[in-house]
């Protein structure tokens, strides 16, 4: 069963988000007499009439469009696959979506498109993931990057411009960037949003403007810290490119990662609306704790929180014992890292402080645990060693920290202030 790579080209039915999360790409599940979706692990499959073979692989190497019929090869598709990204499709709302091995995977494979039409030059906006960051200023694929603000798109523009790229929410300082005010600056270059701290649940890019989305599956999609992939949310026409660019050099996404991911998708309303809670609590905790110089939390919500210590950032990192001190983010579990030494350690120093990333920045993707047990742990680590206690702030004692603001997030610490 499931011999072809699924494709569901029928209308989106009008479903709330979190139907489509659960029955997204499952929706001939019931004809064939099954409820769980199969996992396809061939890496090829038998064909007995090479000539039309042949055709097909000559139609795909010429269009990028998936074949009709059996597949022929995993590195060209793959069944379990394709229901992933027809059910990231839909949540996005549109037309196709392609998987990669990663994310960075991803977008080296939307440069590389960019790049086979002759347009090399990026425009970007700090910050970016740092293996982004990297990847754009060190041309490694002959791309030229101009960095500017997103005032400035509009002016960085050239005749070869091929793409302009934001992250919104940013990694790591949480900065949102207006998708629509920079969509209208973008005029014909198509506007790729990062949009894997966000997830299709808090903001769907597409309808503000923008021609590309690019997710880390690896992130909120996968959702359990166990799945490593990417994908790129766009048009057909884009991306059937992907697909020969992916058929190409190789980075497909392995099936068991596709299964894995799709049935990530079927809870990803459900964690990121319960993270999110729990991260605006501690968001407000941190606001009015006096060992935080700064936190940022974004407007449009979300699971992930930033914060300025006025201590040693990396003695919080050594002191958590219930939140895991680990780089990636959008697990089931909390996670603290130090972006100055680990995400964006790559990128040059200058740049790195100049895009708001200072030294004293910890970011923390908020889990599924109870927001007590988190807070408890948050306030020991980021307690100063006995011998090194800061005067504690009036109405506060030294080692008891201050309980949740109530209300509404105050603007003047959100990110974007």
């Amino acid at each position: 069963m499931d011999a072809t790579p699924y494709d569901d080209a029928s209308p989106a039915p009008t479903r709330a988000l979190a139907t489509e999360a659960v029955h997204a790409g499952r929706e001939d599940l019931a004809a064939q007499g099954l409820h769980a979706v199969p996992l396809d692990l061939s890496t090829t499959y038998p064909s007995a009439d090479s000539r039309a073979e042949a055709a097909r692989i000559d139609a795909f190497a010429a269009t990028g469009a998936r074949p009709d019929g059996p597949p022929v090869y995993a590195r060209l598709d793959n069944p379990t696959t394709a229901r992933f990204e027809t059910a990231l499709a839909r949540l996005e709302g549109t037309e196709s979506a392609v998987a990669f091995a990663s994310g960075m995977a991803a977008l080296t494979a939307v440069l590389l498109v960019r790049a086979s039409k002759g347009l090399r030059h990026v425009v970007a906006v700090r910050p970016l993931y740092g293996c982004s960051d990297h990847l754009l200023e060190g041309g490694l694929l002959g791309t030229e990057v101009t960095w500017t603000d997103p005032a400035g798109i509009a002016d960085a523009i050239r005749p070869d411009t091929g793409l302009v790229m934001v992250e919104t929410p940013a990694n790591p300082t949480l900065a949102e960037t207006d998708i629509r005010a920079v969509a209208h600056a973008c005029g014909e270059v198509p506007l790729l949003v990062d949009s894997t701290f966000a997830t299709p649940v808090l903001q769907r890019p597409i309808e503000h403007g923008a021609r590309i989305v690019l997710h880390s599956a690896t992130k909120y999609l996968g959702g359990h810290g166990d799945v490593l992939g990417g994908v790129v949310a766009c048009d057909e026409e884009f991306a059937a490119d992907l697909r020969r660019i992916r058929f190409a050099t190789g980075g497909v996404l392995h099936p068991m990662a596709g299964y894995l991911l799709l049935r990530g998708l079927s809870t990803l309303p459900v964690r990121v609306r319960a993270a999110s809670a729990t991260a605006a609590d501690l968001a407000r905790r941190l606001s009015v704790d006096p060992r935080i110089a700064r936190v940022h939390y974004p407007e449009i919500g979300g699971a992930m929180v930033a914060f300025e210590v006025y201590g040693d950032p990396h003695e919080v990192i050594a002191g958590v014992r219930l939140i895991t001190p680990a780089v990636s983010l959008g697990s089931v579990d909390t996670l603290i890292q130090h972006p100055a030494s680990i995400s964006h350690r790559i990128v040059d120093e200058g740049d790195r402080r100049a895009a708001g990333v200072s030294d004293r920045l910890l970011r923390l993707s908020v889990g599924l645990e109870d927001v007590e047990d988190l807070w408890r742990d948050l306030t020991e680590a980021l307690s100063p060693r006995p011998d090194h206690r800061r005067p504690a702030a009036a109405g506060h004692a030294a080692d008891a920290p201050p309980q949740a603001a109530g209300g509404p997030l105050p603007e003047a610490w959100t990110a974007g202030r």
